[in-house]
């Protein structure tokens, strides 16, 4: 069928999630949930996503992949690896959010996210609010999370926000987050839903820049 076909094609050509770009091997353990935080409060500045990605990198690159050593690679350390991926502007109070961020992740959640979605009690609304509790994650960071995070949390499916949904209308595809996830397996849903929001961002269409 023609919206499958269109699907089929996204996944082929921009089907890679923001957290695999940025080195996440995303699973439902402490460590890469915790690093998909990282993202989304680096997401939420007005920046590219390409520089977004760049930082997180640097800032795996430089150890800073748990809570604690978020917080133990010192403000200044975090200034630093933002500044060598050239994400700048934001730099300072970023570096803030972050050290915040991963105080609230120790201290409240003992360093798992886990914890987070147990306290939820796995509603996905509710796991959207806790996560705005962080410093510098909005309703857009909130989104960004769920979005990829659908993969090893299930109960977040499907989770297309607003620019997946638009990237969907300008493609021809369905319009509600119920039939986009009848498009592909339910495996997919994560790189479908970035690739939607890649194709909102450059509305070329399927391999489009």
């Amino acid at each position: 069928m023609p919206m499958e076909r269109t699907a089929k094609r996204l996944l082929e050509e921009r089907g890679t999630t923001y957290a695999e770009e940025a080195g996440i091997r995303l699973r439902d353990t402490p460590m890469p949930l915790y690093e998909l935080l990282v993202l989304c409060v680096l997401f939420s500045a007005p920046i590219r996503a390409d520089m977004a990605v760049a930082a997180a990198r640097e800032l795996f690159a430089a150890g800073m992949r748990t809570p604690r050593a978020m917080e133990r690679a010192s403000w200044q350390g975090r200034v630093d690896a933002l500044v060598r991926a050239h994400y700048r502007r934001y730099d300072e109070s970023t570096a803030t959010a972050l050290g915040a961020g991963a105080e609230l992740v120790r201290e409240r959640y003992r360093g798992d996210l886990r914890r987070l979605r147990d306290e939820a009690g796995g509603d996905p609304a509710r796991i959207h609010r806790l996560l705005r509790q962080f410093p510098r994650i909005g309703a857009v960071g909130g989104d960004i999370y769920c979005r990829e995070a659908q993969g090893v949390w299930p109960e977040l499916r499907p989770a297309f926000d607003a620019r997946a949904r638009r990237g969907a209308a300008g493609l021809g595809l369905p319009g509600t987050p119920e039939r986009l996830a009848r498009l592909v397996d339910d495996d997919d849903l994560p790189r479908l839903a970035a690739a939607l929001v890649r194709a909102e961002l450059a509305p070329a269409g399927p391999g489009g820049r």
